[in-house]
């Protein structure tokens, strides 16, 4: 049973970091594109970062780049994202999922981890 558990959001201050870890079961992670996204309220899901499975290339929004960091450490089935110098704007849940190929869609998502940023 495939399931992606995110953890590590909180409530912080402007300038402040926080580490967000997706723990994923029942895939092998080295072959699977996972990224990170982020809801705010009232507002559409926005991808944030992606890291691929060919040499583990990262990609990231402009809004994000420069500051937050993807990585992967496959001996933990584990996706981290690394965020620093947080804004207000980053306030959101945020939720990984992994990424199908062969369909081109993300296809299982986790249940998200609340992060608060205040001014």
């Amino acid at each position: 049973q495939v399931q992606l558990v995110e953890s590590g959001g909180d409530s912080v201050q402007s300038g402040g970091s926080l580490t967000l870890s997706c723990v994923a079961s029942g895939f092998t992670l080295d072959y699977y594109a996972i990224g990170w996204f982020r809801q705010a309220p009232g507002k559409e899901r926005e991808a944030v970062a992606c890291i691929s499975t060919e040499n583990d290339s990262t990609f990231y929004s402009d809004s994000v780049k420069g500051r937050f960091t993807i990585s992967r450490d496959k001996t933990s089935t584990t996706v981290y994202l690394q965020m620093n110098n947080l804004k207000p704007e980053d306030t959101a849940v945020y939720f990984c999922a992994k990424y199908l190929a062969s369909w081109g869609t993300w296809d299982y998502w986790g249940q998200g981890t609340q992060v608060t940023v205040s001014s």
